[in-house]
């Protein structure tokens, strides 16, 4: 009797997710500058100091995705404080970038969709301001990220996967002819169509899911942009299927209050131990390792 056997299916690969401390904190002048303002600054405090948790969080979170330094914000600025730069689980090495089947850029040619090219192959500077989101290249991704076997989300039976595009790149979308009469023709008519209500639309199995934190060039200085003179801005959808990212919360927010100068000026302060892992294992299907749950995919906006 013979047998085929196919070891490498079996195999099973973990990575580790370094944690660090990200910590803020704010201090009021004191009890003169306290009575020239009706703002009470212990609500205002902790109001400010929990968006600003919620907002860095979702930052490095999308940092991690994409690939880029926590040295960048995620408008392609450079951020005015290191501090994050220097935590533990800081991309680094292999994570910054894509692997050389996950990162893809939109071609275009004479102003119409050519399809996508791997960024390894063909660099940012090569794009054009025509490289746009379209119905088209909707269809492309999908493919792409099924053919290099990313695993998709389940829910009822069906695969998905969920895209993370900046507002402009929805805007693409709905100004392209082929995805307006696939949103109005293809669905029920009425408030309930995603293309009238705003809400989060899926195309060929595919979440969009707008968010104004997706990275981008808009905040990079001209010449540090995208395209042959670095004047072209653009953004970097993320194509996200199961396990794209890995997010170690260790806890809740801890939330600590102190007096000083004499007990009048109060100050406050909150810190959260977290860590964050773009998770990369070998692909059997690539015969490499690759980013497993996430694709990139860079556009002009």
């Amino acid at each position: 009797m013979e047998r085929e056997g196919n070891e490498e299916a079996l195999q099973s690969y973990d990575q580790t997710i370094t944690i660090d401390l990200i910590s803020n904190g704010v201090r009021q002048k004191g009890k003169l500058a306290n009575q020239k303002t009706v703002i009470n600054f212990r609500e205002n405090a902790r109001d400010r100091l929990s968006y600003w948790l919620a907002n860095r969080l979702d930052q490095l979170g999308l940092l991690t995705l994409s690939g880029i330094s926590y040295a960048f914000n995620n408008d392609g600025s450079a951020r005015t404080s290191g501090a994050f730069a220097g935590l533990s689980f800081a991309p680094s090495g292999t994570y910054i970038g894509q692997t050389t089947n996950r990162g893809y850029r939109i071609t275009s040619s004479s102003g119409v969709y050519n399809g996508l090219t791997q960024t390894s192959v063909s660099s940012n500077a090569n794009t054009l301001a025509t490289d746009v989101l379209t119905y088209q290249s909707i269809v492309d991704i999908v493919t792409k990220a099924k053919t290099n076997y990313i695993k998709p989300l389940t829910a009822g039976g069906k695969e998905y996967y969920c895209a993370f595009v900046r507002p402009e790149g929805i805007a693409q979308l709905k100004k392209d002819q082929d995805f307006q009469r696939a949103l109005v023709t293809g669905l029920p008519r009425g408030e309930e169509n995603p293309f009238f209500s705003g809400g989060m639309v899926t195309i060929d199995g595919l979440v969009l899911h707008e968010h104004r934190l997706v990275f981008n060039t808009k905040g990079a200085a001209s010449g540090s942009k995208w395209g042959s003179g670095g004047t072209v801005d653009g953004s970097r959808m993320l194509v996200c299927g199961a396990q794209a990212l890995g997010f170690a919360d260790l806890g809740a927010p801890e939330w600590s209050e102190k007096l000083f100068n004499y007990d009048s000026s109060p100050g406050i302060n909150v810190d959260k131990m977290v860590g964050f892992l773009k998770p990369q294992f070998y692909s059997i299907y690539n015969k490499t390792k690759e980013d497993f749950g996430v694709m990139t995919v860079d556009h002009a906006i």
